[in-house]
């Protein structure tokens, strides 16, 4: 079994398609973004629990391997069209804390949270195109009638008095169509 690290998500997104680069590299709020170019935003919650995360994750946290920690999945949808597969997690310990707002969010947008909150750093974003051998193109392609070969992602921590939480957003192929929608 390989492992993936944080090192193996890459500072760019070569051979992403121009029409999902924006997505890709918008430093803003993807919530907000999405809010702007359909009718009908909700968030449709997979998971809130704690959970085992993958071993990269854990390293990122602080959290030592198998350990249980504060795991959230949701697809953003757009027009009731999936869109944008979340996955969120951070230390239980900082459920208490830091991030203990994240805990009761059910179908709030974690956005919406991270982006008003002064206190907030995001670190830069990083990117990986994701296969079908990787467990969260499977849990993102699992709303997809025929998923493609693969689904790229972005993930960046987040820090709120120094307690990290993690974000990984897998993009699915209707955000391009949002896009054209808007755009065109």
């Amino acid at each position: 079994m390989t492992i993936c690290t944080f090192k193996d998500w890459n500072v760019a997104a070569p051979g992403a398609g121009a029409e999902l680069m924006p997505w890709l590299r918008d430093t803003g709020s993807l919530t907000q973004r999405i809010v702007q170019r359909c009718e009908r935003f909700s968030v449709r919650n997979v998971k809130n629990s704690l959970a085992r995360i993958a071993l990269d994750e854990s390293a990122l946290l602080g959290i030592k391997p198998g350990r249980l920690a504060w795991s959230r999945e949701v697809f953003l949808c757009a027009d009731e069209q999936p869109v944008v597969f979340a996955h969120s997690t951070c230390a239980a310990r900082d459920l208490r804390g830091a991030w203990q707002s994240v805990r009761g969010l059910g179908s709030k947008p974690l956005g919406a949270l991270l982006f008003s909150h002064p206190q907030v750093v995001r670190q830069p974003l990083r990117y990986k195109a994701l296969h079908a051998h990787h467990p969260l193109y499977r849990r993102a392609a699992s709303v997809l009638p025929d998923p493609p070969a693969r689904l790229w992602a972005r993930r960046s921590l987040f820090y709120l008095h120094n307690a990290p939480l993690l974000v990984t957003e897998v993009f699915l192929p209707e955000i391009i169509k949002l896009q054209l929608i808007i755009d065109n």
